[in-house]
């Protein structure tokens, strides 16, 4: 039942709700589900809201119930989210308490706008060491040589820092995708020339594996799928135009090298016993929990998701293919994540993201268009451009059936 509120309050509800609005949006949410859970808290505080949200901004309509609807309108301005468990979490429990009558509307608002303190150095370290470390395990899953796993994990440390120091240049940070492709690519050529020989692209893909827009990707065609189509095309693009720059800052680092006259020895080798993919897999999980930014107390939860979804990939996509084995994995986690949300009033994305971050066709998507770029043949890259096309539709159906088997809880 809807707290009751008094008229003259009006606009410090439409603040709370904007405010609200404002952190979905920054820490990951998609279109729709930030849509639907806005207009979900603003009907329990009494009031009529309508909600359009794309990558970069939102229109908010607010009327108050039983009065003349949309007489308040919010036009925000944002810079696309990136996916922050924690500050989710706390943003949902702060709605939770204002919805309850435990908070005002003001220490509400005031608790929403503390989300915004820096992060500690601690974190910034952590987050560091998790690029490189989720670098090693891409390639360790990937089964590749000792040498192959170490350079990924070198890179992928070296290519955190860059994501620290670019973080306020704004404009080395527009820069930053094809720097950080740029300097995998010299990184593994100059290994691979004087060191030893390289699975020489798998390598550079896999320390480059946080910077993938396969997340991206997923919720473009995710956001397509629901009927959000300025939000999902715009998205989609985004994605697209991050493969490109990371395809253009290895490309230019592939042809510097055969421009200064430097042979790499590439080679096609992956002799790992399961261990190693064990290891890798345990390590991943872990990098993951710290990339998304859980808290503590979640990260056995985001871990063991994250295991599961590749887990029941890997069984079901041996039986039956690997397709299926994706489609199946996404359906779990969704399934998983509404009801894990429902039981314990948390954000299913605890469970949901984690689940099928390891499935999402960010690295084919790049492999398509580096093997189209060097061979300049359009069926050179055809092969992974329809890998990458199938594990999308995969998830997406994944997720849109296993929202249908356990409904979300506020759609978050």
């Amino acid at each position: 039942m809807a707290q009751q509120f008094a008229h003259d309050d009006f606009v410090a509800r439409v603040d709370f709700v904007v405010e609200l609005a404002s952190r979905l949006h920054a820490y990951g949410t998609t279109a729709h589900r930030l849509e639907g859970a806005v207009t979900s808290v603003a009907a329990k505080l009494g009031l009529e809201c309508g909600a359009w949200s794309n990558p970069t901004g939102m229109i908010l309509s607010f009327g108050e119930s039983g009065r003349a609807p949309h007489d308040t309108v919010r036009v925000v301005r944002l810079s696309p989210g990136e996916t922050d468990l924690y500050k989710l979490c706390e943003a949902d429990r702060i709605a939770e308490a204002v919805m309850s009558g435990e908070l005002d509307l003001d220490a509400g608002h005031r608790a929403l706008r503390a989300l915004d303190r820096p992060g500690s150095w601690r974190g910034r370290a952590m987050a560091i060491l998790a690029f490189g470390l989720a670098a090693a395990a891409v390639a360790g899953l990937w089964r590749l040589p000792w040498l192959d796993i170490a350079t990924a994990g070198v890179i992928g440390l070296l290519i955190g820092l860059l994501d620290l120091a670019t973080q306020n240049r704004p404009r080395l940070k527009e820069a930053n995708d094809a720097l950080a492709a740029m300097f995998a690519g010299s990184i593994a050529v100059l290994v691979a020339s004087f060191v030893g020989p390289l699975n020489l692209n798998t390598v550079i893909i896999s320390s480059l594996i946080v910077l993938m827009p396969g997340m991206a990707l997923t919720n473009a065609v995710n956001e397509l799928t629901n009927q959000n189509l300025v939000s999902g095309t715009a998205r989609f693009a985004g994605a697209m135009s991050t493969i490109l720059k990371l395809a253009i800052g290895m490309m230019v680092a592939l042809t510097a090298a055969q421009m200064l006259g430097l042979q790499p020895v590439v080679r096609a080798l992956r002799p790992q016993p399961d261990w190693v993919e064990w290891a890798a897999l345990l390590c991943g999980a872990y990098a993951f929990a710290v990339l998304f930014r859980a808290d503590r107390r979640h990260y056995p939860l985001v871990m063991l998701s994250a295991a599961s979804g590749y887990l029941i990939s890997k069984f079901v996509g041996g039986a039956w293919g690997s397709t299926a084995g994706v489609f199946v994995a996404a359906l779990a986690m969704t399934a998983a994540g509404n009801a894990h949300a429902r039981w314990f009033n948390l954000p299913g994305a605890l469970v949901r993201l984690p689940g099928i971050i390891m499935l999402v066709p960010g690295s084919a998507s790049l492999r398509g268009l580096l093997a189209l770029v060097q061979q300049q043949n359009m069926e050179a890259g055809q092969a992974a451009v329809v890998t990458a096309l199938n594990i999308l539709l995969a998830l997406v159906a994944g997720l849109l059936f296993g929202n249908i088997l356990i409904p979300t809880r506020r759609n978050l």
